[in-house]
């Protein structure tokens, strides 16, 4: 058991130190879990601490799973095998740059219902949640025998609100389901934060990465005794698209963790190993004052983070300056270091075998529900993916402005099938200009949505278009809506070079630029090995293997390659599909080195 008294930890009656390394088994393939706890423990660590995001395990039938992927009781059963405690962190708000925070995006369409705060609706849900996760944890905790020794209450709240009521009632619904392990909360290293964030009785910890010393006084201020804990020492970042990719010098971070060490502090670094947010699971950020204005900045893929164990398990030489200073505190454990991971014979794929174009297929996609105004994703029961609108605009009408209001995140435009231009959320002002003859316009409107703000007051994020469609000052009304998760391909119809249409009828000529479309592409490989997927001349879109979404590609980067773990390959044929939505490439390429982009690299006071 761990608990703590005057001075810090004490494990089972005998001081202790906690230094932990995050690892988030919902950004690692199961199959992998145990090669990167091993390299965690490799590290140096004595504890293993990871979130638990609520609808990563809520499906959208509403059942909550927790098999396969989403076994979260088998990844701390793999840590404990390796001698390290555990610590979880199971909201019901993560952060993360998880989508929404880990939140179900289900709440998005609850009238009235207010996150984060003792607002009656949100604790039900809450409520729910805990009562499928605990019985789930129970087990694992340390009073009965498991590896589980602390659990925190939310994350980092006095980033976001300070309702003691509400924190209050996290807590106690923890203790009244039984767990009875350590509880904590964990905030940023400010008056205000710490102030929001704590809970009267329980420990209190702190998020930085640099300049330990001050940062702990401030814990110290609010926390008059006890351990004094980095919950998250960040030694490293994420990155966002259209910017460079975040490094942080190895040798001035182990620098960082020796001052840090040097307090007796315990730690946690954040990340050990940041792995990957698969699929259509990466948040984002918002600087703005209001959710709707310029200031959203989406995040990539590649969950890299610089950490010390790369995303493919990369043993980084920021892994070995780490691990020389955490061994003049802690006994580093015997044996040789882990091998690196086989990696896959470049190769490149130069022609696609089929292409199948969006529109034409959206009835092999989706069902149309009509509506007389245009509704988010959230009210027509979708989470992640894009929404197509379609609406015939009146006939004869002279050159207006099309604009659109509520825009989240980015809309291609078509007239009569034919593309009109691209609205974006962060110019919430720009309009299109349409015009219509004697048979009218028929809309399309295909709407990107490129993950939910998963920090800050701006969380209320709802998808697609959550306002309207105006030509000139009038709103257009009568309105088809597609969902488009783009969770199931089968039904589409891929056709070859000579019918690039998509609906079998030979007469297409390839789609131009703007005109999106799927394109079929087959990898042979002898054995399955870990791959980096590069698409070269390519826009924007997503990238499937062998049916699994990898993540986003963009032109824009920082990321050009998309991280494939050799559990989704097959010996012999593979099947790659790109939906292009921008720029139609040719080939595809297959490399044994990621491409994160150009670094920037943040002087450590920004940490």
């Amino acid at each position: 058991m761990l608990g703590y008294d005057a001075d810090g930890f004490v494990r089972d009656g005998v001081p202790h130190r906690v230094v932990a390394g995050a690892v988030h088994y919902f950004r690692v393939h199961p199959r992998l879990w145990e090669d990167r706890l091993h390299r965690v423990r490799a590290l140096g660590v004595n504890t293993v601490d990871t979130y638990v995001p609520w609808n990563f395990h809520e499906l959208p039938d509403g059942t909550v799973d927790f098999t396969g992927w989403r076994d979260v009781a088998r990844f701390v059963r793999l840590a404990a095998g390796l001698g390290l405690d555990v610590i979880l962190r199971p909201g019901p708000y993560i952060c993360a740059e998880w989508e929404f925070g880990g939140l179900p995006a289900r709440l998005l369409a609850v009238d009235g219902l207010r996150l984060r705060c003792a607002d009656p609706a949100y604790l039900a849900e809450v409520d729910g949640w805990f009562d499928a996760l605990v019985p789930e944890l129970l087990p694992l905790l340390a009073s009965r025998g498991g590896p589980v020794v602390a659990v925190q209450v939310e994350n980092e709240y006095g980033s976001y609100g300070n309702d003691a009521g509400y924190l209050a009632h996290l807590r106690d619904g923890l203790l009244r389901r039984g767990v009875d392990c350590l509880l904590f909360t964990t905030d940023g290293a400010h008056d205000t934060m710490q102030q929001g964030g704590a809970i009267p009785g329980e420990l209190a910890t702190v998020t930085f990465g640099s300049r330990a010393p001050e940062r702990l006084a401030v814990l110290r201020r609010h926390q008059g005794e006890g351990p004094l804990t980095a919950m998250e020492f960040w030694i490293g970042w994420f990155d966002q698209w259209g910017l460079p990719h975040h490094v942080r010098d190895p040798e001035e971070t182990a620098a960082s963790l020796d001052e840090l060490l040097a307090t007796g502090a315990s730690v946690s670094l954040y990340m050990a190993h940041g792995g990957t947010s698969f699929g259509l699971w990466s948040g984002a950020n918002h600087s703005g004052a209001h959710p709707l204005d310029a200031g959203y900045e989406p995040t990539v893929t590649s969950y890299d983070y610089d950490a010390p164990i790369g995303e493919a398990g990369e043993l980084t030489g920021k892994f070995h300056a780490l691990r020389e200073v955490i061994g003049r505190y802690l006994p580093l454990p015997d044996g040789e270091l882990p091998a690196p991971v086989p990696r896959v014979a470049p190769q490149r794929l130069e022609r696609a075998e089929g292409r199948a174009a969006l529109l034409a297929g959206l009835d092999a996609l989706s069902r149309p529900r009509q509506h007389a105004a245009p509704l988010p994703m959230e009210r027509v029961g979708q989470d992640r993916g894009l929404i197509h609108y379609r609406t015939r605009v009146p006939a004869d009408r002279p050159e207006l402005p099309l604009r659109i209001d509520g825009l989240a995140d980015r809309a291609q435009v078509f007239a009569d099938g034919r593309p009109l231009g691209v609205l974006e959320r962060n110019s919430p002002g720009a309009t299109l200009p349409l015009a219509t003859g004697p048979d009218g316009v028929v809309l399309d409107i295909l709407v990107e949505a490129l993950g939910r703000v998963n920090y800050g007051p701006q969380m209320d994020d709802r998808k697609g278009i959550t306002r309207g469609v105006s030509h000139g000052h009038q709103r257009l009304f009568d309105w088809q809506i597609r969902p488009l998760p783009l969770t199931d391909l089968s039904a589409l119809r891929f056709t070859d070079d000579g019918d690039d249409t998509g609906d079998g009828t030979g007469t297409g000529a390839g789609p131009g630029d703007g005109e999106p479309a799927f394109h079929r592409f087959t990898a042979h490989l002898p054995d399955p090995a870990d791959a980096f997927v590069a698409l070269p001349g390519w826009g924007r879109g997503l990238l499937w293997l062998n049916g699994f979404l990898l993540g986003r590609h963009c032109a824009a980067g920082p990321q050009h390659t998309l991280y494939a773990p050799a559990p989704l390959w097959r010996t012999g044929p593979n099947e790659l599909i790109v939906l292009e939505l921008e720029r139609h490439g040719t080939a595809v390429e297959l490399r044994d080195e990621p491409d994160l982009g150009p670094v920037t690299a943040a002087p450590s006071s920004e940490y």
